[in-house]
Order: structure tokens, then sequence, then C-alpha cells
């Protein structure tokens, strides 16, 4: 299972990752309800397609039944969306948080729940050759125009990006 938060799941949205993501991923895509709350309340693009993502069942909604949320909310001084997210990781078993938020991250390398993000899953998808190098490039660049990213890691992901474009070169060979 994978739980996202808002921010992930709003970035993939916005670089039309999201249903080469839900059309790859073999297990479920869980947020709390909080998350659904917050991505579809807006009239947008990115807003609409999780609303019907969500309608079709590809997005599945959990109710949080933890007291840890609001302890989460204070202790990392993250919103109920991200708090409960962790709380929807932390319950089941080899699941895995998407965040791309700073303090979202934090949170998870200190409680020791596994996580991933938007530029983590732009490489898997090079990596399973579901993009091609300039298709990769160019969900790059709408990461960095989307998201807040430090040029440090946008230079880290454009070299990996690179590293699997000259593997899969060479595995051709």
């Amino acid at each position: 299972m994978i739980v996202f938060d808002s921010s992930t799941l709003v970035l993939l949205a916005k670089t039309e990752m999201l249903d080469m993501f839900l059309n790859d991923f073999k297990g479920d895509v869980v947020i709390p309800r909080s998350v659904e709350r917050e991505v579809t309340i807006k009239g947008t693009f990115d807003a609409l397609l999780l609303k019907k993502r969500i309608e079709e069942g590809k997005i599945k909604i959990k109710s949080v039944k933890d007291d840890n949320a609001n302890k989460f909310m204070q202790d990392f001084n993250i919103n109920i969306g991200e708090a409960e997210s962790i709380c929807l990781a932390m319950g089941g078993e080899d699941s895995i948080l998407a965040t791309d938020d700073k303090k979202a991250i934090t949170a998870c390398k200190l409680l020791g729940i596994n996580f991933t993000n938007a530029p983590n899953i732009l490489i898997r998808f090079r990596e399973k050759m579901l993009l091609t190098e300039e298709q990769a490039g160019e969900k790059l660049n709408l990461l960095i125009k989307n998201g807040r990213y430090k040029k440090e890691i946008t230079e880290v992901v454009k070299t990996r990006l690179k590293e699997v474009g000259k593997n899969a070169k060479n595995s051709k060979h």
C-alpha cells in the first residue's frame, strides 16, 4: 500500500504522471479523508482529475482513527493531511508514504517510515522505461516549476535520470 499526502498527489496530477502511476502500481493507493478534502476543493485541472480518480476507486479513502495525528501535528509542525497520512502509513504492513513535504519527510525519518517523493517516482518511471529520456526531462521541468525543490535535489535527479539513460543504452548493446 502507498499512502499519499497532498503534496505528492497534486504534483503527480500537475505533471501528468498520476495516471501513469495508478496504472503501474500494483498495490492500493490510499489517502486520508483530510487529503481528499484538500486536493479536490479547487476547480483546477488537478483537483478535478483527482476527484475523478477517487470516484473511480483508483484512489481509496481511509478514515484515520489514531490519536497520534494531533501529536504529529504538534511535534513536527505539519498539517492534518500530512499527520493523517503518516498515521495510515504507520498502520499498514509494507506501507510507504509518498510526500514532498520537508517536515513530513523529517517525521518519516524519525519514525522509521518508508517514504518516496515525486522525483523518485519520476526516476522509477524512467528505470522501468515508461518514459523516454526526453519525456523524463519534460516531467522534471514540470516538477521544478510546480514543486519546491532545492537546486541540489534537482541536480541529483538530473544526474540519476542521465545514469538511467546510459544504463538503458548500454543494455541494448
